[in-house]
C-alpha cells in the first residue's frame, strides 16, 4: 500500500498502527528507522545509534511474544514509562499488536498529579525503569490491580520480569488481531488548564491522526524526521520515515540547549522536525547568533500552543528559502485539528492579531468537521441543542470525525462537558463532537482563529475579554516578551514578562504606553491594571502554555498587599527562624553553662547569620520582581530565609518562550 510520492498510502486503511509498521519492515527491511542518542563521543559531540526497519520489526515481535507469555494480552492496561528511544517505541508497538493498551502519562507533571492519573485507570501491568518501581511499590493503593511487572534495565527487590528477559523470546504470532474500535491506548492530558484527564485512542483514531498529519505536512517515506514528542516518532515509523531523537529532555525543553539540535539537524540531512514554541524561540534565537546552513530542512512543524509572530519570522529568516513553517492547533482529544504556513502569517495574519482579532491557527484538515458554536459552560444533551454561530462571532470551537477521541477513561462527568452525541431520529449517535474548551471563530476565507480558553475569559459586568485577543495588542509592544490577562474576581488584569534590561523607571513609562495600546483596540478598551512578573509559569509538555491560574492567584495578592496572610504551612515554617532568632537572643543575654547548648547556640548563629546572608542574592531579584526594595528584601531574608524568599515566583533567565 505504497502512493506515488513513496509514502504508505493510509487513506482508507482501518489497518492498526503495528501492521502497518509491519509493512515497512516487510518492504524495506534495511532502511534505518531510528537514530537516537547514545552518550558521548571523545570530542563532547552527541554520539547516535541506528536501528534498522527489519530489526526494530524483530524487537516488536519477540517483546509481543515475551509480554503475551507473561500475560499482557488484549486489553490489558499497562502503564508504559520509557525515555524516548528504540525500546519505548518496541515495547509501544509490540503492546499494539497485542492488542493491550498503553497508559501514558508526562512524568513532568509531577509525581502525586502522575499517581492520580494511574489511579484513575487502574493498571494491571507495569513497564518502566528500576526508579519507576520503587515509587510503585511505595504507592500500594495506587497500583493495587497492577500483578504483572518489567523493568527496564537492572530488577532490585520488587521481582518480576526483566525486558532483558523478554528480549530472548522467540518471536510468535502475538498478533491480536485488533479492530478500528479497539482502544489502542490511553493518554493523559497535561492538565495545565484543568485536572488532567485519560484520553482513550482507537486504533482508528491512531490511523486517521497520522493520516492527518501526512496530508497536512506532505509526509513520505524519503523523509528524515527529528522528533521531541515520542508520538509523533510513531507516526514517523507508519510513514516510513527515519526518525531521529532529539537530544532534549522531553519535559524540560525549553532549558534545551541548542547546538546539539543544529547538530544532528545537520548531520543527519534532516527534512522535517516538530517542536514547542518554546524550544523553537531558542533555536531561532541559536541560528541567529550562529548561522548554519540546513539545507535539507523543508518542514517545521509548531504545536501545543500559540507561536508568537516573531518567532515564525525568526525562523523565516535563518533557515533555507524552501523550508516552510507550520502552526499547528490541536488537542491530546484530537490532534492535529488546523494548520497555517508561515507565509501567510507574516503576510497576513500577524498584523490582524496585533489589532485583538486573536491568532489565527489555519484551515481545518480534510478529515474533520468543525463548527463555532455559542459559549455555555453546561453540558450539551445533545448536538441539536447547539447554537451554530456565523463566521467572525466568537463561541466554542467543536469538532467531529475519525481522529476525535470518542470518549474519556472512566470519566463520565468529563464525557458530559466535553463529549456531544449527534442524533439522527432514535438510531444510535452517528457521531460525536468534541468541545475542546477553546474560543475561537470562523473568518470569511474559511480560517480559524484562536482567542483563548473558554475556562480563562474574564468576565466583567459589561462583556467577556478573551485572553489570546488582548494579549495579541500588548505583545506588539516591542519591550513586552509576553503578557497574560487574567480575572481577580471580575476585575481584569494583565501580566507582563518584559524583555531583559527593562529597570523601574522604563517599566513606569511602559504602562502608559500599555494603557494607549489599549485605548486603541475595542478588545481591550478599559483594561488599566498592568502588573509586571519575573516569568510565567507554563505547561510541562510543552513549556508554553501559560498557567493562568496561578498568575490569578499572583496578582491577587499584588493587588491586595496583607490582605491574604500567608497559610497556617506558610507560618509554620516561618516559626523556625524566629525560634532561631530567640535562641539567639536569649543565649546572648543570658550565657548557657551546658555544653550541648552551648554547641547549639553556635549552630543556631551560622544558620540564622551565615545561610540566610548567603541566601540574600538569591532574594534579590524575586524581591524586585513583586516590588520589594532591597533593604526590604535583605531584611526580611535575613530574618526568615527561606521560608520567605522561596515563596515569591521564580525569575526566568535566559531564553524563555
Amino acid at each position: 500500500m505504497t502512493a506515488l510520492n513513496g509514502s504508505t498510502d493510509l487513506n482508507g486503511s482501518t489497518e492498526g498502527l503495528a501492521t502497518l509498521l509491519e509493512r515497512n519492515a516487510r518492504l524495506f527491511p534495511s532502511k534505518t528507522a531510528i537514530i537516537h542518542p547514545d552518550g558521548r563521543e571523545p570530542d563532547g559531540r552527541v554520539r547516535y545509534r541506528e536501528l534498522a526497519y527489519g530489526v526494530l520489526q524483530e524487537q516488536v515481535e519477540g517483546l509481543a511474544a515475551g509480554l503475551a507469555d507473561i500475560g499482557i494480552t488484549r486489553g490489558t492496561r499497562t502503564v508504559l514509562m520509557a525515555a524516548p528511544g528504540p525500546d519505548l517505541f518496541a515495547l509501544a508497538f509490540a503492546l499494539f499488536r497485542l492488542g493491550a493498551v498503553p497508559v501514558v502519562v508526562d512524568p513532568g507533571m509531577g509525581v502525586r498529579r502522575m499517581l492520580h492519573c494511574y489511579r484513575a485507570v487502574g493498571a494491571e501491568a507495569f513497564i518502566g525503569p528500576p526508579v519507576a518501581h520503587a515509587v510503585r511499590v511505595l504507592s500500594r493503593r495506587t497500583f493495587a490491580r497492577t500483578r504483572i511487572t518489567v523493568t527496564l534495565g537492572r530488577r532490585w527487590f520488587w521481582g518480576g520480569h526483566t525486558l532483558e528477559k523478554l528480549r530472548g523470546t522467540a518471536p510468535g504470532d502475538g498478533n491480536g488481531h485488533v479492530t478500528g474500535d479497539d482502544l489502542m491506548m490511553i493518554g493523559f492530558t497535561t492538565g495545565s488548564t484543568g485536572p488532567a484527564k485519560g484520553v482513550e485512542f482507537t486504533h482508528r483514531m491512531g490511523v486517521a491522526m497520522a493520516r492527518e498529519l501526512q496530508s497536512a505536512h506532505d509526509r513520505g517515506r524519503d523523509d528524515v524526521s527529528l522528533i521531541t514528542l515520542p508520538l509523533f516518532g510513531m507516526f514517523d515509523l507508519v510513514f516510513g520515515s527515519t526518525l531521529v531523537v532529539a537530544p532534549v529532555a522531553p519535559s524540560r525543553v525549553a532549558d534545551a540547549e541548542p547546538g546539539p539540535l543544529v547538530d544532528a539537524l545537520a548531520r543527519f540531512d534532516v527534512t522535517t522536525m516538530f517542536a514547542s514554541p518554546a524550544l523553537l524561540r531558542a533555536l531561532g534565537a541559536h541560528l541567529t547568533r550562529q548561522p548554519a546552513e540546513l539545507p535539507a530542512l523543508r518542514c517545521v512543524v509548531s504545536g501545543g500552543a500559540p507561536v508568537p509572530a516573531e518567532v515564525v519570522a525568526t525562523l523565516r529568516a535563518v533557515l533555507d528559502e524552501k523550508a516552510k513553517v507550520h502552526v499547528t492547533y490541536g488537542a491530546t482529544e484530537v490532534l492535529p485539528i488546523s494548520s497555517l504556513e508561515s507565509a501567510e502569517i507574516i503576510e497576513d495574519t500577524a498584523a490582524l492579531g496585533a489589532l485583538g482579532l486573536g491568532t489565527c491557527v489555519g484551515r481545518r484538515l480534510a478529515g474533520l468537521d468543525l463548527r463555532i458554536i455559542a459559549v455555555t459552560d453546561d453540558p450539551l444533551p445533545d448536538f441539536g441543542t447547539a447554537r451554530a454561530l456565523p463566521a467572525g462571532e466568537v463561541g466554542e470551537i467543536v469538532v467531529t470525525g475519525d481522529s476525535v477521541s470518542p470518549r474519556y477513561h472512566r470519566d463520565p462527568a468529563a464525557d458530559a462537558l466535553h463529549k456531544v452525541h449527534e442524533y439522527r431520529g432514535d438510531v444510535e449517535p452517528e457521531r460525536v463532537w468534541h468541545r475542546t474548551g477553546d474560543l475561537g471563530y470562523l473568518d470569511g476565507q474559511g480560517r480559524l482563529w484562536f482567542c483563548g480558553r473558554k475556562s480563562q475569559r474574564v468576565r466583567t459586568a459589561d462583556a467577556d475579554l478573551y485572553t489570546v485577543c488582548c494579549e495579541g495588542v500588548f505583545n506588539a509592544h516591542p519591550l513586552v516578551r509576553r503578557s497574560a490577562l487574567v480575572g481577580v474576581g471580575q476585575r481584569p488584569v494583565v501580566c507582563v514578562e518584559t524583555e531583559p534590561g527593562v529597570d523601574g523607571e522604563r517599566w513606569r513609562a511602559m504602562q502608559g504606553e500599555l494603557h494607549t495600546l489599549a485605548d486603541g483596540s475595542r478588545a481591550t478598551t478599559g483594561l488599566r491594571d498592568f502588573l509586571r512578573h519575573p516569568g510565567f509559569p507554563v505547561d510541562v509538555r510543552h513549556n508554553a502554555k501559560i498557567n493562568r491560574e496561578e498568575l490569578a492567584r499572583w496578582a491577587g495578592r499584588r493587588l491586595a498587599p496583607g490582605s491574604a496572610p500567608p497559610g497556617w504551612r506558610a507560618r509554620a515554617l516561618r516559626a523556625i527562624p524566629l525560634a532561631g532568632w530567640a535562641y539567639l537572643l536569649y543565649g546572648t543575654v543570658r550565657s548557657f553553662d551546658a555544653v550541648p547548648l552551648v554547641a547549639l547556640w553556635w549552630i543556631d548563629a551560622f544558620l540564622s547569620i551565615v545561610v540566610h546572608a548567603a541566601q540574600v542574592p538569591k532574594a534579590l531579584p524575586r524581591g524586585r520582581a513583586v516590588g520589594r526594595s532591597t533593604a526590604m528584601t535583605v531584611w526580611l531574608t535575613m530574618i526568615y530565609g527561606a521560608t520567605w524568599w522561596r515563596q515569591l515566583p521564580a525569575v526566568r533567565t535566559g531564553v524563555t518562550p
